[in-house]
Order: C-alpha cells, then sequence, then structure tokens
C-alpha cells in the first residue's frame, strides 16, 4: 500500500491550497482518512478525519476553514485549506486505516507567510 501526497507550498496568510493523498489500496471505500500535521518543535496532531460513511471530525484550530473530502472512485482523501494562516505552517501527513491496518503518507510541507 502507498499513499502519494501532494499539493503543499507556500502561499501568503489568507490564502487557500489544496492537499490530495492518493492510495493504492484495494478497498479504500471501506477506510477511514485523515490528515496530521506536524511544526517545528510540536508534537503531530490530528487536523481532520473522514470515515468510510462521509462523517468528518475537525481540529478547533482549522473548523470552518479547512475541509476534508474523499472520492472513492479516485481512491484519494482531499484536504481544502481556506483562509491559512502562519500557524498553519507544517509538514502534512495523509493516514489512512483499514481493517486495523495503519498507513502514512510521506510528508507535505504547506508555508504561509504573513
Amino acid at each position: 500500500v502507498q499513499l502519494q501526497a501532494s499539493g503543499g507550498g507556500l502561499v501568503q496568510a489568507g490564502g487557500s491550497l489544496r492537499l490530495s493523498c492518493a492510495a493504492s489500496i484495494t478497498f479504500f471505500s471501506g477506510s477511514h482518512g485523515s490528515w496530521y500535521r506536524q511544526a517545528p518543535g510540536k508534537q503531530r496532531e490530528l487536523v481532520a478525519s473522514i470515515r468510510s460513511n462521509g462523517s468528518t471530525n475537525y481540529a478547533d484550530s482549522v473548523k470552518g476553514r479547512f475541509t476534508i473530502s474523499r472520492d472513492n472512485n479516485q481512491k484519494t482523501v482531499y484536504l481544502q485549506m481556506n483562509s491559512l494562516k502562519p500557524e498553519d505552517t507544517a509538514v502534512y501527513y495523509c493516514y489512512v486505516e483499514l481493517w486495523g491496518r495503519n498507513f502514512w503518507g510521506q510528508g507535505t510541507l504547506v508555508t504561509v507567510s504573513s
């Protein structure tokens, strides 16, 4: 199983980015997907998650600004990030859980300049 994350980059405060996580996984529709982030000197934290039934959960710090979604046909989890703030700067990691097995993608760096 491979998770390929993309979409990071440099953006000014107030801007937007969309992260994608493409999964090479057979029963993707049954999986739960998440995005985590880790800022320099800080612990990795959960940003948003989406279950197989489509229900979502967000960290308080991103509610109303970020949206997680999934496309089961494309086997991809997305994270739309709007109204970005400098404190959103971090390496973002995608994570997929399927039948008790956990998979991490490589990180993608998001840098928000003030």
